[in-house]
């Protein structure tokens, strides 16, 4: 024992060890009313672990090449050891990735983890997202099937729709005129270096939590009532109360994902479309492209603007727009509570609406375009925007009940 003490004391002279610990493990007070919703940060990281870890060793049998791509892929999955479950783990980690990160932003929507102290807190969260939605983006060309292709050509086919510069840029984002080799080999590397900055921007995230502290569902500050130690009466370690209980959530997410991986990895097409177990063909377009599901609601969102002139640039801003908004959500919820529990029933309703109509957006993304359809997608899309927009008038208008001075079960 004396032995590991001297050891770790020869550490912390050369690298705050103990002192990283106990900041940001023993020693940070999180609120004791956690509940199912704070699952969620932790089985991110771990899901950003695995994607990080099978991508680098799917990176070691895959072929950046053309001609090569998709050969290289069925020899993972046929004749490289345990190739199949490191892809199936990647490939399901990215679809389990980007359920996670939603759960994590409607908790942050639930009870206010966006609101004073936590403005920029939520901004680098926003950030991380799209981060993900990149790293996603460059992954989809990579498997070189089918739907990755033409997926790929359309997404890229957006951004030449801006007007001015939209051409050349489409053109530098290819690297080429048509999708080609040369893009994906830009892909592939875009695709390899951005999760190592996802990785940097979570730390950053994580830093800037421990800063502010964790937000609880009632939205009190427990930092606020601390005892005569400046402790917070409201609080108690994460290590090892949280740490525990973090262990029991990753345990009950692994059984859920290894059923998927082992039963369902492509999740009846929305997790692998089945038009990419075939070779990417230019010559032959599927009869319906739509991208991978975690795109569809922003992808609905496009195709439910009308366009202008022949152009697409009103329905490809009205995408960008639907994220870029999340940026001030700070500043549009003018509530004088923080916490769902404590917020009247407009807004609620309005939360309800929001989730209602993002889903709906999801699933009509991912489905061939009609009148009645695109109908659809146009409600979805004004009550999307509409949840953003009009937050400062009915965040205020709304009847809102006293909030406790301590954290309540």
């Amino acid at each position: 024992m004396s032995a590991m003490k001297n050891f770790v004391g020869w550490i912390d002279d050369r690298f705050p060890l103990t002192k990283v610990w106990n900041e940001h493990l023993a020693e940070y007070y999180a609120p004791k009313n956690f509940n199912f919703w704070y699952f969620m940060g932790s089985l991110a990281m771990l899901v950003l672990v695995n994607q990080i870890l099978t991508g680098v060793w799917l990176a070691m049998s895959y072929k950046p090449d053309a001609d090569l791509a998709f050969g290289s892929v069925e020899y993972i999955m046929r004749d490289v050891d345990w190739g199949w479950l490191i892809r199936y783990l990647h490939s399901t980690g990215a679809s389990a990735f980007l359920i996670v990160i939603y759960l994590h932003m409607f908790r942050g929507l639930m009870y206010g983890s966006y609101r004073k102290p936590r403005e920029l807190l939520w901004i680098i969260g926003v950030v991380i997202y799209l981060a993900m939605m990149a790293t996603a983006f460059f992954g989809y060309l990579l498997p070189w099937g089918q739907m990755s292709f033409w997926g790929a050509q359309v997404i890229v086919n957006l951004f030449s729709a801006i007007p001015v510069i939209g051409p050349d840029l489409g053109v530098w984002i290819r690297g080429d005129y048509v999708i080609s080799d040369a893009t994906l080999n830009r892909f592939f590397a875009l695709h390899f270096l951005l999760p190592f900055l996802l990785a940097a921007l979570v730390f950053v995230h994580i830093v800037a939590l421990h800063k502010v502290g964790s937000n609880n569902p009632d939205g009190i500050e427990i930092k606020k009532n601390k005892d005569e130690n400046g402790i917070p009466k409201d609080g108690i370690p994460f290590h090892p109360y949280y740490s525990v209980k973090d262990i029991a959530g990753v345990a009950g997410f692994l059984f859920l994902f290894a059923a998927v991986v082992f039963f369902a990895p492509e999740m009846g097409g929305f997790f692998i479309e089945h038009p990419n177990f075939e070779p990417a063909n230019p010559l032959k377009t599927p009869e319906h492209i739509a991208p991978v599901w975690y795109f569809t609601p922003f992808y609905a969102i496009l195709r439910a603007v009308p366009s202008i002139a022949g152009s697409a640039f009103p329905g490809v801003a009205a995408m960008l727009l639907s994220i870029v908004v999340m940026f001030f959500l700070p500043w549009l919820d003018r509530s004088p509570v923080k916490s769902i529990r404590y917020k009247g029933v407009i807004f609620k309703a309005s939360l309800a609406i929001f989730v209602v109509a993002f889903i709906m957006l999801g699933y009509l993304g991912t489905q061939p375009t009609t009148e009645g359809k695109t109908l659809l997608a146009q409600i979805g899309t004004v009550l999307y925007f509409a949840f953003f927009l009009l937050m400062p008038i009915y965040s205020k208008m709304d009847k809102t009940k006293p909030v406790p001075e301590r954290v309540t079960k």
